[in-house]
């Protein structure tokens, strides 16, 4: 009996190792895409990025306030689906995050414009080493307080408010109130493009003017100083400020797409060389038709792939 029972109790043992072994075969392919421990094909619906791995790891990018709410956002939709990848975004203006991503100091730069035009003289050969990664279009219109009493500016009165010719709202059809400028610094891509495309030249700061990178702010300041105007992005727009049209034309987002209204600019995300295999897939989730129909959208930017007309590094536009 005694023999027959430790028999028993042997073949049992048996058979719970070979159950086992076959358990830990069926959940092998779990474990190996799930460095964390939990089933990701359970918590986590596959995605363009994942290429059946996880990631982890962090991105740092810097730059462009214009760009920066759709990177923010992206950002934390990358981060639900890829629970051990850290995204920060910070702003600072294009020249800043052209800068460091030029000195690898971030791993991606954020710019309105594009990095041979703000990486000039000794940093020239600084930006032969950055990659361009067109994520969008946005669209720059002038903006003013709501009470200034004009709908329409044309590109010469831009010009001569913006260098101090004119200084009164009356001067171009508005109330008799005194124009306030809201500038950004020279760093700014925003500024870059709206002198570019909208005024057609660099102008100087102007005394009793006031300088402000972050768009937010530009927002709030505009739309809570009387006579006040400035510049805001598309995706800034609301009813806190009045947006301006430009030589009669609305800036909308068919008159973009269309090349009839030429303030807008391609929205550069930049590595320095090619991007590490985390930021390639946060690069690559952007340009999805999820992100590029839902959330460049949804934000007030243009898919860059809608444009009827391109533009060039020396501004040229052509249509497509």
């Amino acid at each position: 009996m005694q023999f027959r029972k430790t028999w028993v109790m042997a073949l049992a043992l048996t058979s719970v190792v070979a159950l086992s072994a076959c358990g830990n075969n069926n959940g092998g392919n779990n474990a190996a895409t799930n460095n964390g421990g939990t089933n990701a094909a359970a918590t986590n619906a596959p995605t363009e990025t994942s290429s059946g791995a996880d990631l982890s790891g962090s991105i740092l990018a810097s730059g462009s306030t214009a760009l920066q709410p759709l990177v923010e956002q992206v950002a934390e939709k990358f981060m639900e689906t890829n629970k051990d990848v850290d995204i920060q975004v910070q702003g600072g203006g294009s020249g800043t995050g052209l800068t460091q991503v030029a000195e690898k100091q971030v791993d991606i730069g954020n710019s309105d414009v594009f990095a041979e035009e703000k990486l000039k003289d000794a940093d020239a050969e600084k930006a032969k080493a950055l990659v361009d990664h067109q994520v969008a279009v946005v669209a720059i219109a002038a903006v003013s307080h709501p009470d200034a009493g004009v709908d329409s500016l044309t590109k010469q009165q831009l010009v001569d408010i913006f260098t101090g010719k004119v200084t009164n709202w009356k001067e171009v059809g508005g109330k008799d109130q005194k124009i306030q400028i809201i500038n950004r610094p020279s760093s700014s891509g925003t500024r870059a493009t709206f002198e570019g495309f909208a005024l057609g030249t660099k102008t100087e700061d102007l005394q009793g003017s006031i300088q402000e990178d972050s768009s937010g702010t530009v927002k709030k300041m505009i739309g809570e100083t009387p006579g006040a105007i400035g510049y805001l992005a598309l995706s800034y727009l609301d009813d806190s400020v009045k947006t301006l049209k430009y030589d009669g034309v609305e800036p909308s987002v068919d008159n973009v797409v269309s090349g009839k209204y030429p303030v807008w600019a391609y929205e550069h995300m930049y590595t320095n060389g090619e991007p590490n295999e985390i930021v390639k897939a946060f690069l690559d989730y952007i340009m999805t038709p999820e992100v590029q129909t839902g959330d460049v959208v949804e934000l007030g930017y243009i898919p860059a792939s809608q444009m009827q007309v391109s533009r060039d590094v020396a501004g040229t536009v052509t249509k497509k």
